[in-house]
This record gives C-alpha cells, sequence and structure tokens, in this order.
C-alpha cells in the first residue's frame, strides 16, 4: 500500500502589527513551503522550547531533522525537556539561522515504533554522523500547526510567511 502524504500546509502572511508587512499579493510574495523543508533538513542547530510546570517556558539547543511530516529529535530519560513533554507536549522548535528565520510550533509525541525511529535515523546519521538511539533516551516527533518563517534582508516585509497545517 503506497504511504499517502501529508496535506500541504495553507501559506498566508502573519499578522505583525507595526512591522509593515506587506499584504500577500505584494512584493515577492509568500515563502514556499519547500523553503522551509530544505531549512530544516540543512539547519543543524536548533532551539527546542517546552512548558515547565507553573508554567515556565523553558529552552534548550538541540540536533533533529524533518522527515515524513514531522521534526524528530531525542532526549535523554531524566532531561528537563523530555519531563516537560510528557506533562505538556506543545513547544516550539526554532531553526537557528541568522539570514533565515523559521519557527514551528506544535505538540510533541513519543515515538516507540522502532521502524519510524529507523526511518528518520537514515537522515538524522547522514546529518550528525550519529545514531537516532531510542536505549540512549525517548525520541519524539513535533507536527506543526503553525509555522512561520521570514529572511531577514531587504525583502523581509514580502517574505513573512505562516503556513497552518490542516
Amino acid at each position: 500500500m503506497k504511504k499517502q502524504s501529508a496535506p500541504a500546509p495553507i501559506a498566508s502572511r502573519p499578522r505583525m502589527p507595526g512591522y509593515g508587512i506587506v499584504a500577500a499579493a505584494e512584493g515577492q510574495g509568500l515563502l514556499p513551503w519547500s523553503w522551509a523543508v530544505a531549512r530544516m533538513r540543512k539547519t543543524r542547530n536548533c532551539w527546542l522550547s517546552t512548558v515547565r510546570p507553573g508554567p515556565r517556558p523553558h529552552a534548550m539547543p538541540i540536533w533533529g531533522v524533518w522527515h515524513e511530516g514531522a521534526f524528530y529529535s531525542s532526549t535523554g530519560r531524566r532531561s528537563v525537556k523530555a519531563r516537560n513533554l510528557a506533562r505538556n507536549p506543545r513547544c516550539v522548535v526554532c531553526f537557528d539561522d541568522r539570514r533565515q528565520q523559521l519557527v514551528l510550533e506544535g505538540a510533541a509525541r513519543r515515538v516507540t515504533s522502532r521502524a519510524r525511529i529507523r526511518a528518520a535515523g537514515v537522515p538524522y546519521r547522514k546529518k550528525y554522523a550519529l545514531a537516532l538511539d531510542p536505549k540512549l533516551g525517548p525520541v519524539f516527533a513535533v507536527r506543526p500547526r503553525r509555522a512561520f518563517a521570514f529572511t531577514e534582508d531587504a525583502h523581509f516585509y514580502s517574505t513573512a510567511t505562516r503556513w497552518r497545517f490542516p
């Protein structure tokens, strides 16, 4: 049976009062989702923000890969990230690139399927020369609900893009 791909996200302009963001029909135009996927595949270092009890934010640098519609990463079993995600799966992943900003908002779920971890482990090993190994700690997949991006150049006002996922 052929695997069905996830529906494409819907692109629009983010609402950013006071920043001079142009209408979708003006300027250079919205960034395509393929631009975001390329950033996720290329960017080595990311930041994961989770919610502590209270709720207080917690942000830490992580490694991870985009694979089959989700961002996969792992962490230590007793890490603050793992404990926070077990209590509250809502999180934000920011991709560390000073000129091309990308932010994913979504919910993380723990991946227990060995087949899924092996599949996501292929691009992970290629990117980091390390295994995505659940023996070292839990593996999480973040499926975005929303994503935001823009380029930090003269086109900032016309490239600001928000994607919503069905």
